[in-house]
């Protein structure tokens, strides 16, 4: 059985930095993508950022660009988003996300395409 758990996230000032990571267990992500989706109130899931496995290559939205980094460790099957100078518009519920391996180590934004997903984790940033 696959699950993935996230843990991290909270409630921050705007400047702040804050961290997500998700662990996944029962099968080997280590050739996968894995990366971060996030859902404001009210508003469509959106792809935030992505890691494969193998060649270690990142994808990032625009307006994250710079302010946030994506990495993985591969022995621990554990992926990571590390959040700084949060702005208010960065609120949301954060999902992790992987997939089986069908997508060949390609970087993909749709949500459709990824086989699993984490439980959620709330980031909140208040002006």
């Amino acid at each position: 059985q696959v699950q993935l758990v996230q843990s991290g996230g909270g409630l921050v000032q705007a400047g702040g930095s804050l961290s997500v990571s998700c662990a996944a267990s029962g099968h080997t992500f280590s050739s996968t993508v894995m990366g971060w989706f996030r859902q404001a109130p009210g508003k469509e899931r959106e792809f935030v950022a992505a890691i494969a496995g193998r060649s270690g290559a990142t994808d990032y939205i625009d307006r994250v660009k710079g302010r946030f980094t994506i990495s993985r460790d591969n022995a621990k099957n554990t992926v990571y988003l590390q959040m700084n100078s949060l702005i208010p518009d960065d609120t949301a519920v954060y999902y992790c996300e992987a997939d089986s391996g069908h997508l060949g180590g390609l970087i993909a934004t749709q949500g459709y395409l990824y086989n699993y997903w984490g439980q959620g984790t709330q980031v909140t940033v208040s002006s």
